[in-house]
């Protein structure tokens, strides 16, 4: 909830102004929403109105969740971005200093891991069935976590699923189980991978998951970060995404990453392939890039790296013109993660905009040519 009211805010912002500078943090807890944050921008945003529809467009809209958006206070801290971050930034530099990472391998259509595109699975359908009606009793909190064996770097079958879901007081345990099992778990879940009889599955753990959302737990932005990304494979530069405009490198440069990333294993390059840009504030250029292939890689990584600097242009204003990273398309972004989603060209803000240009495959041919794969 917390990233997606950020998100929210600078998608407004953005539509209001494009060259917005947006920070943007959010806490939630029971019947509390609290937005603070440095901004720099024309557009006029009245920031009350655009939690409530957030947190009221997630599907709390009832007091006895612990918020409703209808009722729940909001507090808002917004004061204008540091002239010193400014400077840099004006002149085309990174907003921040840091590490990104992107990664892509083989193991699923979406060239990502297999264990968090079946979790992201389960939860988009845990909430469509939610948003249908079919399951009354479902509340919006929900959380998922897929364990897999591996024969070397190939996923051969899903080991564990874990699926929880905030619920109503009339359900009984043993019932929801037994419905989220042969509703959501079942129908989403590859046989090829996944055999019921066999897997470990745990529905509820604990068995009661009646008071969550913020009333459950305190909610901030950037807390997720790696459900945002990979679920753990690869590493993680440690920088969150949302509530941030494409200035700051820990957005921007870690969608360019994955991009870059996504082309090299479309390539044939490799079957893994994880890049690091690293930025330094201010400054234009990135001082590293640097590719791992994980041994999987059809000729050296020193090549793929250089192939991969001749095809991508990773100066952050690069970046955000090459992926029209200036329209606000971030609000998708903020669940079922950030990574994964084929790029769509959708109306929002009564515009046209192309959600998730970051998984655009469109430097394949390139690749293939500067590393002559032909």
């Amino acid at each position: 909830m917390a990233d997606q009211i950020s998100d929210a805010v600078l998608d407004h912002m953005l539509a209001g102004d494009p060259e917005s500078r947006v920070a943007c943090e959010t806490l939630v807890t029971t019947g509390l929403a609290l937005v603070a944050g440095e901004v720099t921008t024309t557009a006029q945003v009245e920031l009350g109105d655009v939690v409530r529809e957030t947190i009221l467009g997630i599907g709390y809209d009832d007091s006895t969740y612990g918020i409703d958006g209808r009722t729940c206070s909001v507090l808002t801290a917004m004061d204008r971005q540091s002239p010193d971050i400014a400077m840099g930034v004006d002149t085309g530099g990174a907003g921040d200093q840091g590490m990104m990472f992107g990664f892509a391998c083989d193991e699923t259509e979406e060239l990502m891991p297999a264990p968090i595109m079946y979790a992201h699975r389960l939860t988009r359908a845990l909430a469509e069935i939610r948003r249908s009606g079919e399951l009354s009793w479902l509340r919006p909190d929900s959380k998922s976590q897929v364990t897999m064996e591996y024969d070397g770097d190939r996923p051969v079958r899903i080991s564990a699923v874990v699926l929880s879901s905030q619920h109503d007081e009339d359900i009984t345990t043993k019932e929801l189980r037994k419905l989220l099992q042969e509703r959501v778990i079942e129908p989403t879940l590859p046989s090829s991978h996944f055999d019921p009889e066999k897997a470990n599955i745990h529905v509820n753990p604990t068995g009661r998951f009646v008071r969550g959302g913020p009333h459950g737990d305190v909610g901030l932005t950037g807390r997720k970060v790696i459900v945002d990304t990979y679920g753990g494979t690869g590493r993680h530069g440690g920088g969150a995404f949302s509530g941030k405009d494409s200035t700051k490198v820990d957005r921007s440069a870690a969608y360019a990453a994955r991009w870059a990333a996504k082309n090299v294993v479309a390539a044939k390059a490799a079957k893994r392939c994880e890049i690091q840009l690293a930025y330094a504030i201010g400054v234009v250029d990135p001082v590293s890039v640097w590719v791992d292939t994980f041994g999987t890689g059809e000729v050296s990584d020193a090549e793929i790296a250089n192939a991969v600097e001749k095809s991508f242009d990773f100066r952050p204003a690069s970046i955000i013109k090459d992926l029209g990273l200036r329209s606000p398309i971030f609000g998708p972004t903020a669940a079922y993660g950030h990574f994964g989603r084929n790029p769509e060209t959708v109306q929002r803000f009564d515009r046209e905009v192309t959600l998730f240009p970051w998984e655009v495959l469109n430097r394949v041919d390139e690749l293939r040519a500067h590393l002559g794969l032909g």
